[in-house]
């Protein structure tokens, strides 16, 4: 199934069209996030990047429309929300590893990924 496409393309570009919905600077952090576990809104603010609730708020909203992301009420009162990725969404894993090797080689001080996100593969 494909992606919703939120906002007309710039171009047919494939890196263009992926980066108009995860290429902002916290999208791929709240897939991280994701694919290691986190589904809450206060398990995603309490990640060491320090997002802001109204940027965490558009960017989940963003995921979800977009199709990356599913969102279902675990309490109702107060309302509260969790996100799971879709197949889409996990379809990401390789490419946030991938950044990772290549964030690890190139970049000095980098954090070394926990080895359960590394060996994770699209089957789990």
């Amino acid at each position: 199934m494909p992606v919703n496409q939120i906002k007309p393309r710039r171009s047919g570009c494939p890196i263009a069209s992926t980066l108009d919905i995860v290429g902002d600077r916290w999208t791929l952090v709240i897939l991280r996030d994701m694919l290691t576990g986190k589904s809450k809104f206060s398990e995603f603010l309490a990640s060491p990047e320090k997002i802001t609730t109204n940027v965490l708020t558009d960017r989940l909203s963003l995921l979800e429309r977009s199709g990356l992301a599913k969102k279902s009420a675990y309490q109702q009162r107060p309302l509260r929300h969790e996100y799971h990725l879709t197949k889409q969404g996990k379809a990401l894993l390789p490419v946030l590893q991938e950044l990772c090797k290549w964030g690890n080689k190139f970049i000095t001080d980098t954090w070394i990924p926990p080895e359960s996100f590394m060996l994770q593969s699209l089957r789990t």
